[in-house]
């Protein structure tokens, strides 16, 4: 999102020619149940449209424009856009059955790591998908994160920068859970994320990955 439209198929194409590792992508459902791909709640920031996401049908999103003539995509074309590893959030917990739908229907389970704040969202993939890998992500409640993890029975934890600290990623990496965290957009934070030993970070700029690549 630092260099094209946020959460549309001209993003993720492009940060696939960049040779990201993965794409980070969030779900939303729309008022007829399609798996909407969009941060926020609403979509007042990211488009020229007002309201809750789940007040639209998707046809009434897709008319909406999501900056540069972009159109709000759904989970599958992002899926049939790309070919690199996708990191799925989900924004709303009524999303986990449907992807989970969708990923088990397409056979994406080799392709998608399903990811959310929601730790019921989790259960429920975990539930329905017993293999797939899971990443719970943390903002505030980072200094628990690693002990959620465990009992979730995710492999990682994706973690706000301003609230990591030495001690928690310790404890993480002693339990066997991988730490990476966002949003790394500037040199002074992915220099932190070095000092941390963190296994990854999440940025909205390919010059952060051309940096983490080249500098020790």
């Amino acid at each position: 999102m630092g260099v094209e439209p946020e959460n549309t198929l001209r993003s993720f194409v492009r940060a696939e020619a960049e040779g990201f590792d993965a794409i980070e992508l969030d779900l939303h459902l729309s008022k007829d149940g399609a798996l909407v791909v969009m941060h926020d709640a609403d979509v007042d920031r990211t488009t020229d449209g007002a309201g809750p996401v789940g007040d639209f049908t998707l046809d009434e999103l897709r008319a909406l424009d999501a900056g540069e003539g972009e159109r709000i995509p759904v989970f599958e074309e992002v899926m049939d856009a790309v070919q690199a590893p996708v990191q799925a959030e989900i924004k709303d917990v009524a999303a986990a059955r449907v992807l989970a739908g969708v990923i088990t229907e397409r056979g994406l389970a080799d392709r998608v790591t399903v990811i959310s704040f929601h730790a019921a969202a989790l259960r429920e993939t975990r539930e329905l998908l017993p293999d797939i890998p899971i990443v719970l992500v943390a903002g505030r409640s980072t200094p628990t994160a690693p002990e959620r993890a465990v009992e979730l029975g995710a492999y990682m934890i994706s973690c706000e920068l301003c609230h990591l600290e030495p001690g928690t990623v310790e404890r993480a990496h002693a339990a066997g859970v991988q730490v990476i965290s966002w949003t790394v957009n500037t040199d002074e934070d992915l220099a932190r994320a070095r000092e941390l030993g963190l296994d990854g970070v999440v940025t909205d700029m390919p010059q952060i990955r051309q940096a983490a690549l080249t500098t020790a």
